[in-house]
């Protein structure tokens, strides 16, 4: 009877080990994914602060956004770009990129977040 189970573990392990390696980098990447947005939504965040300000111009909250960025995010967000667009009573502020990847070669997943509110303005009572 051990004759027939000569063999069976190797077996096991040659095809388990791959799924565990899938699943292990999965999880990474999915946590640095997770990691690029929070920062991607921390420079959208920081530039609309600094973009409604009154009397602030739209490219105030694009340095902001920016300098979070270049401070913050390290390789983490790749290739991470900010765009304002103001109106009369509105700013919002989009960071996209991309995460790190785990994979040398592949691109890693990409990263949109936006941030929005109104502008400050003086009113009378």
């Amino acid at each position: 009877m051990l004759r027939q189970d000569r063999g069976s573990l190797t077996l096991e392990v040659s095809i388990l080990a791959p799924i565990l390696l899938l699943l292990v980098f999965t999880i990474i990447q999915v946590g640095l994914w997770s990691y690029a947005r929070s920062l991607a939504l921390g420079a959208a965040q920081e530039g609309l602060a600094a973009g409604r300000a009154h009397g602030a111009s739209a490219q105030v909250g694009r340095d902001r956004a920016q300098q979070f960025l270049d401070a913050a995010a390290g390789d983490s967000l790749v290739g991470g770009a900010v765009a304002v667009t103001v109106d009369a009573i509105r700013v919002r502020v989009d960071v996209t990129g991309r995460s790190l990847s785990v994979l040398p070669g592949v691109p890693g997943l990409p990263v949109r977040q936006s941030a929005e509110g109104p502008r400050e303005r003086f009113t009378s009572p």
